[in-house]
């Protein structure tokens, strides 16, 4: 089974010690995708969310697939975060909503104590079944 290593250096590049995201067949797993290095670094859970889920579905899109492909996401969520993050509210499923339009992958939402840098709210990551 070929795998193929990707680091998507235009949409969002891995570190020194990582690759961003491996497709076997039509499989693709895609490493902790943060707002780090974006607008969004320094800002709410929300705005980060939003480039989280951006970034993942380019991802995802430069693979040849869409956003439906994406069977399963993980949400990590720094514990002091978790009153703005649960339960989901409006804002929340609106930002879902415009990237996943209904057709929802599997989530599983996890309290961290902390991410890699003190600004970084949320990390998601994500495997997508291209067809």
């Amino acid at each position: 089974m070929k795998k193929s290593r990707n680091n998507y250096p235009d949409i969002y590049p891995a570190g020194p010690t990582y690759i961003r995201g491996i497709k076997s067949d039509n499989t693709l797993y895609i490493s902790g995708i943060t707002a780090n290095n974006s607008n969004a670094q320094n800002k709410d859970i929300m705005s980060q969310l939003d480039v989280i889920l951006d970034r993942i579905t380019k991802i995802v899109d430069s693979e040849g697939g869409k956003p439906s492909d994406i069977v399963s996401v993980t949400t990590y969520i720094v514990e002091s975060e978790m009153p703005k993050f649960w339960p989901i509210n409006d804002q929340q499923q609106q930002i879902w909503t415009k990237y996943f339009k209904g057709e929802w992958p599997t989530n599983s939402y996890i309290g961290i104590p902390c991410l890699a840098t003190p600004e970084m709210k949320i990390e998601i990551t994500a495997t997508a079944i291209i067809d």
